[in-house]
């Protein structure tokens, strides 16, 4: 968001600069000279620089955006360092920076992996997979989702192990071997793998996660996203701080694009 802001500040500066030149500036440079009166800087900056930035500042806020993922949280499906791209059409065109829905043109469906401004801090942006639509009845317990009253199954199918990175009690990181279970779930018309480990989770009070440990079904407000990371067991979601908005939904992930340490990801479709 905090570049989107800048991009925009550059364009409408850059902008006004060259529009002040050709209306006024060029004028008064020209006035009484013998012969062509070359542009200031400034205004040369500006000329060069405002194409270019609209041309990417469109692009980035109506069509598509890269991302880097910056956690293990989407595991196996996205790894932390993937580079990614994200339709900014699929849910409807929005007003750069106000995010506000200007041409609808379609909603997440469960299974979609999307990308949102996290809620408790806009500022930031998150990815997860859309488990539970408006209106959804959601039961996650024992490790167990369950939609509408229908159990999603999960189906092993192999170990998996990855290097976790945890902070030690002085609070410096380290890495630590983890091994946990790699099953395929099937989400609306969505196939993909998730993780699952044998570990006890733990929730603060009150938040939607507590509530699922309690036995409660809980009901997703109309406009509202129920959320949740492919790692299960390791993964900020819906369970810890609430639903997605739909005012903070940013668009959907589709492409790996560049992993600077396994270039066989690169081209690799998100799904």
């Amino acid at each position: 968001m905090y570049f989107a802001i800048f991009m925009l500040v550059i364009l409408l500066v850059s902008g006004v600069i060259w529009l002040l030149d050709i209306l006024v500036l060029r004028k008064q440079r020209q006035a009484g000279a013998l012969g062509e009166v070359p542009d200031p800087w400034y205004v040369e900056y500006s000329k060069s620089f405002f194409p270019v930035i609209l041309l990417v500042f469109t692009v980035r806020s109506f069509i598509v955006e890269p991302f880097k993922i910056p956690s293990g949280s989407m595991m196996p499906t996205l790894l932390a360092g993937d580079y990614i791209l994200v339709n900014k059409f699929t849910y409807g065109l929005r007003v750069p920076i106000l995010n506000n829905v200007f041409y609808p043109m379609g909603k997440p469906q469960r299974g979609d992996v999307f990308v949102f401004h996290y809620p408790p801090d806009p500022s930031i942006d998150y990815i997860k997979r859309v488990v539970g639509l408006p209106g959804d009845k959601i039961q996650y317990r024992d490790k167990q989702l369950t939609i509408n009253g229908k159990v999603i199954s999960l189906d092993f199918i192999a170990p998996y192990q990855y290097a976790l990175s945890v902070n030690d009690e002085s609070g410096n990181a380290r890495a630590v071997d983890v091994t946990a279970s790699r099953l395929s779930e099937q989400l609306g018309d969505v196939k993909h793998d998730v993780l699952i480990h044998d570990i006890m989770n733990q929730y603060g009070p009150g938040s939607l996660g507590d509530r699922f440990m309690q036995g409660e079904t809980i009901t997703v407000p109309e406009g509202e996203y129920f959320a949740m990371g492919d790692n299960r067991d390791n993964s900020s979601d819906s369970r810890v701080w609430g639903f997605v908005a739909e005012k903070h939904l940013v668009g959907k992930a589709f492409f790996i694009w560049f992993n600077f340490d396994q270039w066989r990801r690169i081209g690799q479709r998100i799904g």
